[in-house]
């Protein structure tokens, strides 16, 4: 009986403390079901946003690092009019290009909000991670505000911050 349970101990240990690596965002089937087309809308302006995220941030010193998850929130700051996402690109340190979100214009209704979620595992962007979004508005219409949001716990102590977008063109 106990050879038995000293094998399931072992065993609950080894599968117990095997831990996935698991890269998320928000589902990228509902960027799907948020794609629009705007062919038809040749009169609305264009513009491209740079925001900085920080997936990893130094520590103590420049060789050790310490883990965030990071929040890119893509704010519609119109209360009248829906806007369009063309694209975001998500870049590492190097400006290696990581990963797209979406490709396709995705629409956002008056005063919405969606997010791209960067879990704390998920550290391919490293210490100067950014964002490329590309968009469309109508004319006379705000921009929309691009913000990062890093946080992270451990034990009884947090660290959070948060960096805003700049438009590029």
């Amino acid at each position: 009986m106990k050879k038995y349970t000293l094998i399931l101990l072992i065993t609950i240990l080894i599968f117990g403390c095997n831990e996935q690596k698991e890269i998320s965002s928000t589902n990228p089937e509902n960027w799907t079901k948020r794609q629009v087309d705007i062919s038809s809308k040749d009169s609305l302006e264009y513009g491209k946003s740079y925001l900085s995220i920080y997936s990893q941030i130094y520590s103590n010193s420049e060789h050790r690092t310490h883990n965030l998850t990071a929040m890119v929130s893509m704010r519609n700051t119109s209360d009248l009019d829906t806007i369009y996402l063309l694209k975001a690109e998500y870049f590492d340190t190097h400006g290696k290009l990581v990963r797209t979100y979406f490709n396709q214009p995705i629409y956002m209704a008056p005063m919405e909000t969606t997010e791209i979620i960067i879990d704390e595992v998920d550290v391919e962007g490293g210490t100067g991670s950014n964002f490329l979004i590309e968009w469309k508005t109508p004319k006379n219409s705000p921009v929309p505000l691009f913000e990062g949001i890093m946080s992270s716990t451990k034990g009884q102590q947090g660290l959070s911050f948060s960096t805003q977008s700049k438009r590029i063109k």
